[in-house]
């Protein structure tokens, strides 16, 4: 069983830590499947990624093409999994279930710390990760650097 990792924005913008995270998260060979709400959103960030910076290229498909189940990281709306993703990022509050996780590495939850509504509905996505005793961690980057702040028991 994996585990939730909330991350407090309130430094860098979401495209500068999704993409520290992808990074990350293609060096250790894990597919990601990073879900947003609506299709205006994925296409912004799979803009971002493909204009980052040259030395940490992102290898990325918007889903609803032919060759989803190839893709590293594949942006979508949907909670189903066709990129065998091990990692789930929900951005921009969309759906992140405490049931998703057993079958997850991890689920990371971005969320943007100057959005009061943003804010709450992280709220209400740890309660129901700690209500199902899924092990979930609160990482703030208030400090400059990203710092576990909280960690549910398992």
């Amino acid at each position: 069983m994996g585990k939730a990792m909330f991350y407090h924005l309130t430094r860098n913008p979401l495209e500068v830590t999704a993409a520290n995270l992808l990074i990350r998260a293609l060096a250790q060979g894990m597919r990601v499947a990073v879900r947003a709400r609506e299709n205006a959103r994925l296409e912004w960030l799979d803009a971002a990624l493909w204009l980052g910076p040259k030395d940490s290229f992102l290898p990325h498909g918007v889903a609803g093409g032919p060759h989803d189940a190839d893709q590293p990281i594949l942006l979508t709306k949907q909670t189903e999994n066709p990129n065998a993703a091990k990692i789930v990022m929900a951005i921009d509050s969309a759906a992140a279930l405490p049931q998703e996780v057993a079958h997850l590495e991890r689920l990371w939850i971005l969320f943007d710390g100057n959005d009061p509504d943003a804010v709450a509905h992280a709220r209400g996505q740890w309660k129901a990760m700690a209500g199902a005793g899924i092990m979930a961690e609160y990482w703030s980057e208030d400090s400059g650097r990203w710092e576990l702040k909280a960690q549910t028991d398992r």
